[in-house]
């Protein structure tokens, strides 16, 4: 779609979310917003140089789009940097910031917050053999290195030493122990002025804030402070909110669509899909929460939820299914 404005992909993102953001919550995710940074689920080092399955793969029409890498050793990440680039991705992310006990016995994620020098090493050896960016998502800080110092120490070698220009800051630290991911996600309190400060602070380096942003209105506010904004449960969970995002922070003069049109715009995607033996409910999954707030919502998602996962479940389950929602359903426009 076309802006008004050059705005950087970096405006406005969608988080990498394991088991959420897989190719086909971005083929959905992609028919609501143009413009908007697609995340794939964290993929570690390991799965892609050793798995068996292609843990690379993504459609065309996905991009922008960034490959979320786990990993530590810098030598197995510039690998994976470069068939990632080979492959057509728009940016490279490392995960320090995921806190999972999983992600912690493979040294990567959170627990590397502790260790910049490592980071930075990390970064630079991607950097050296890939032309696209490679960029860090990561806390305010692990469990008791939670001063604003550390952070700061962290962004200043990671940024000077790795050469890493972009940083995506989920303005939580993360408990390593105690805590599951579940609620590192929700007890932690949320810091904004911190991260704020800390754009402040390095004003040359690009800043996306993340954590607890459920409205584009609430996304404008943090763009007066920071250059973009992630967002992720909500976008998952809400994903209406998707439908306005480029009219309300690109510019874009096209019409916003409807959620039934969206819908509709998947079906093709949905029959080549069960062509090739994906089940329905694979796909359909991701779209239970588009209609929040809209009469006959709850039968729509009851009804994919009950019927998407039985054998031969085709295109006209999702038809049914939305014949249930109130229509015309106007798109939400959030100014």
């Amino acid at each position: 779609m076309p802006t008004t404005q050059p705005y950087s992909a970096q405006r406005f993102s969608v988080a990498p979310m394991l088991d959420w953001t897989d190719r086909h919550c971005r083929h959905f995710h992609r028919l609501m917003t143009g413009q908007t940074l697609l995340y794939t689920e964290m993929v570690t080092t390991g799965a892609i140089i050793h798995g068996k399955g292609d843990y690379l793969g993504f459609g065309s029409e996905e991009h922008p789009v960034s490959l979320q890498l786990g990993g530590s050793n810098p030598a197995d990440l510039a690998h994976c940097a470069k068939l990632a680039e080979e492959r057509g991705y728009d940016e490279i992310n490392l995960n320090v910031g995921c806190p999972s006990d999983r992600v912690q016995n493979g040294m990567f994620g959170a627990c590397l917050m502790g260790q910049a020098s490592l980071v930075a090493d990390c970064i630079k050896a991607m950097r050296d053999v890939v032309s696209i960016p490679v960029t860090v998502k990561t806390r305010i800080g692990i469990d008791d290195q939670d001063s604003y110092e550390f952070l700061c120490e962290f962004i200043r070698q990671v940024s000077e030493n790795g050469g890493c220009d972009t940083f995506i800051i989920h303005a939580r630290k993360a408990w390593l122990s105690g805590l599951s991911p579940k609620e590192n996600r929700e007890i932690p309190p949320l810091d904004y002025p911190r991260v704020y400060q800390l754009k402040r602070d390095f004003s040359h380096l690009t800043m996306a804030i993340n954590g607890g942003i459920k409205t584009l209105e609430e996304a404008k506010t943090h763009l007066q402070h920071m250059d973009g904004v992630m967002v992720g449960r909500e976008a998952y969970q809400n994903p209406g909110m998707l439908l306005s995002v480029d009219q309300a922070l690109f510019g874009s003069q096209a019409p916003v669509k409807t959620g039934p049109e969206i819908i509709r715009a998947l079906y093709p995607y949905i029959e080549a899909e069960l062509s090739k033996g994906t089940y329905l409910g694979h796909i359909t999954r991701h779209i239970l929460g588009l209609f929040q707030g809209v009469p006959g919502a709850r039968q729509f998602r009851r009804h994919l939820s009950e019927n998407a996962h039985k054998a031969g479940a085709g295109i006209d389950v999702v038809e049914q299914a939305l014949s249930m929602v109130s229509q015309p359903q106007e798109a939400p426009v959030q100014a």
